[in-house]
């Protein structure tokens, strides 16, 4: 479903499966900058949920960079912005910023930034701000035309540093997502765990979405810098 033009992000890298996806999912995870719009989503996240106490610290550092956060909570205020555009390197990137309003007077967010990788033949998801952390994903459909995730491979990228992301020392992101025709809505749940400690992070709710023109996309939503290496 892609109308006729160059397929965006996720049609590439869900490739021919894509078409199996719900129609409204197609129409979420398809746009593009071939077809020139960007999905909004707001809603509500019912159940945001965090490790215990002691990786508390590890959530604020990466809050400072806008990946993952310390709070937890219920009934969230949340928003998902989806803007197609083409990075200082020319490639198709597609902003992933979700915004939480975590208790009055405080929001998080929680950034990446995807793009096609040839080489990699995957979508890479540069988490974060500055692009430091980039995140192989593994896509696929479920039986009911949903989307399922699962994180790969990590890479650390600071100036003349690089090296691989000890999975031991990390999460793994796990994330379905479909659209419920009964109420109208799509609905996701997402877990990140550590193979040693558990969940340090999730989130499940649900939001509906607009397809604004991608034209229309500000500034603020992208990345401070931006990453050549995959």
């Amino acid at each position: 479903m892609t109308d006729g033009k160059a397929p965006g992000v996720f049609a590439r890298g869900i490739g021919a499966d894509f078409d199996k996806l719900h129609p409204m999912m197609q129409r979420r995870f398809g746009v593009s900058v071939a077809n020139g719009r960007a999905c909004v989503g707001t809603g509500v996240m019912h159940e945001i949920r965090r490790s215990p106490w002691w990786a508390r610290p590890f959530l604020l550092l990466g809050a400072t960079r806008n990946i993952l956060f310390p709070e937890s909570g219920s009934e969230v205020p949340f928003r998902i912005d989806n803007d197609p555009y083409i990075d200082d390197f020319g490639r198709e990137t597609v902003t992933f910023i979700r915004t939480m309003q975590v208790r009055p007077g405080r929001r998080r967010r929680f950034d990446a930034t995807m793009i096609y990788s040839e080489r990699r033949n995957c979508v890479v998801d540069y988490l974060g701000t500055h692009q430091h952390l980039p995140v192989d994903l593994g896509l696929s459909v479920t039986e009911h035309g949903g989307l399922r995730l699962v994180s790969g491979e990590q890479r650390f990228y600071e100036g003349p540093i690089a090296f691989r992301f000890p999975l031991l020392l990390s999460g793994r992101a796990h994330l379905t997502e479909h659209y419920d025709d009964e109420r109208g809505c799509y609905v996701i749940d997402l877990e990140v765990r550590n193979r040693v400690v558990g969940l340090l992070f999730g989130y499940r709710g649900e939001f509906t979405c607009e397809f604004p023109d991608a034209a229309d996309m500000p500034v603020s939503l992208k990345p401070y810098r931006e990453e050549l290496r995959e």
